[in-house]
């Protein structure tokens, strides 16, 4: 629910109560959860809860695969109204600079279609990733980003596989380390696993 119009206190001081702990919304946050874990609505929720003008930042492509078709229907008919989509697969850094700023909320959503597709391009994805954590450590607005947790399960089975699976592990903790909030979520319930403060330093 949007925040009342009268509320006169300074952005850096709002919180949102999420599962029984307060946790700061509105500085850099990291998303983290499983498949079907509900960390995509969670974070949905943390930029409505702020009030401010709602972006999202989708990295899927749809391209010519029905079920992705179906899955970003359902996913926009889950938002719902209020927010302004944008569409960005690889310019993920560059895309934020330009979008994020004054009165705005950027969701990205999410980090593990963005790994994805960096390795199908052939792109440099460590150096992505490496970009990625110098604009969020210096990020003056807010943005939320969703990652999957893909280290969990069983061990895949290609070469391919296992090499995402690494990138994604290593990718997660670069981000995490940028950001000074971090929330695990597992059956739609959230952990966090760092919080910081406005003012506080991050780690």
């Amino acid at each position: 629910m949007d925040r009342d119009a009268g509320d006169d206190r300074s952005l850096d001081d709002r919180s949102l109560d999420n599962g029984g702990v307060t946790a700061p919304v509105l500085r850099p946050t990291l998303v983290l959860g499983g498949a079907r874990s509900g960390k995509s609505r969670f974070a949905e929720q943390l930029i409505v809860d702020s009030g401010l003008a709602r972006i999202y930042l989708a990295t899927a492509t749809a391209g010519g695969d029905a079920e992705m078709v179906t899955r970003i229907a359902h996913h926009r008919e889950q938002r719902g109204d209020g927010w302004r989509t944008i569409e960005e697969p690889l310019a993920l850094v560059e895309t934020l600079s330009r979008e994020a700023g004054s009165g705005r909320a950027v969701l990205v959503d999410c980090l593990t279609l963005w790994l994805a597709n960096l390795m199908y391009a052939g792109g440099d994805f460590a150096a992505a990733s490496r970009a990625l954590a110098g604009y969020l450590r210096q990020a003056s607005h807010p943005v939320v980003l969703v990652s999957n947790e893909v280290g969990l399960g069983l061990v895949p089975e290609t070469a391919l596989g296992r090499e995402f699976r690494d990138a994604q592990g290593r990718l997660n903790q670069i981000v995490a380390a940028a950001v000074p909030n971090v929330v695990f979520i597992a059956a739609g319930l959230p952990l966090w696993l760092k919080r910081s403060t406005a003012g506080e330093p991050t780690a």
